[in-house]
């Protein structure tokens, strides 16, 4: 079985324009700068964004928590849309979708004289309009989140649900490889296709990408910048010790 059409991208979590352009070269279709997992300033995001968006792929953020004061920032420096972790109810959902909406849908106050506004260059009108663009996307990352799955995945503003199984695996007490947490994750996709929202996961690996398709994923964040130069570094290494050589 083939995977079904699927979106791949993967995560960046060096401070570096060449993890941007590597991934962009290799044919991903966007990338999730990190910043709940690693120490990126917003300045640096800033760089990294308009590289993608430079180069054609969608630069998306996953930010460290639901502050409004911190989305806002990132979207008026040009991402394409956030990623916020440990969403558990319709209520946390409701706020992360007002911090990324402009009123009357949310709160998010005007920066048109930011990137996403041309500095200045786009009219009110036309800045509020590119910015009602912006993707919304919480993170499923507990049992109760998973229970409240569907509503949150019908609520106006939210464009898609993102499951996280290795901080369900830690909520529940199961390895994310374990029945339990694939029982919970198939849970979230289940609920979100039925209330019409995508659903995307991470995986570690092509096969696991690929696996993750198959079952219905909407779009997979496949491993990271550092996994991928770690364990190309790592079997170099074993490659050529394994031929003798120390």
């Amino acid at each position: 079985m083939k995977p079904t059409g699927g979106k791949v991208g993967t995560w960046i979590k060096l401070p570096a324009l060449e993890s941007v352009q590597i991934a962009a070269y290799a044919g991903f279709a966007f990338v999730v700068v990190d910043t709940e997992h690693a120490p990126l300033d917003v300045r640096t995001v800033y760089e990294l964004v308009t590289v993608a968006d430079a180069l054609g792929v969608a630069p998306l953020v996953r930010v460290p928590d639901g502050r409004a004061s911190g989305i806002q920032r990132l979207l008026d420096a040009g991402a394409a849309g956030v990623l916020v972790p440990h969403v558990d109810t319709v209520e946390q959902a409701r706020d992360v979708v007002r911090a990324v909406r402009f009123p009357p849908d949310g709160r998010r106050g005007a920066g048109g004289t930011s990137r996403a506004g041309r500095w200045g260059l786009l009219g009110l009108d036309e800045y509020v309009a590119d910015g009602a663009g912006a993707l919304c996307v919480p993170q499923i990352e507990s049992r109760a989140a998973v229970d409240a799955a569907g509503a949150i995945a019908a609520l106006d503003g939210v464009d898609a649900l993102f499951v996280g199984a290795a901080d369900i695996g830690l909520d529940v007490g199961a390895a994310p490889s374990s029945p339990e947490v694939a029982e919970l994750c198939g849970k979230v996709l289940a609920a979100a296709h039925e209330a019409g929202t995508p659903c995307g996961a991470a995986t570690g690996t092509a096969a696991g990408a690929v696996g993750l398709l198959e079952q219905g994923f909407d779009f997979v964040v496949a491993s990271n910048d550092t996994s991928m130069l770690a364990g190309a570094a790592r079997t170099l290494v074993d490659t050529v010790r394994a031929g003798g050589v120390r």
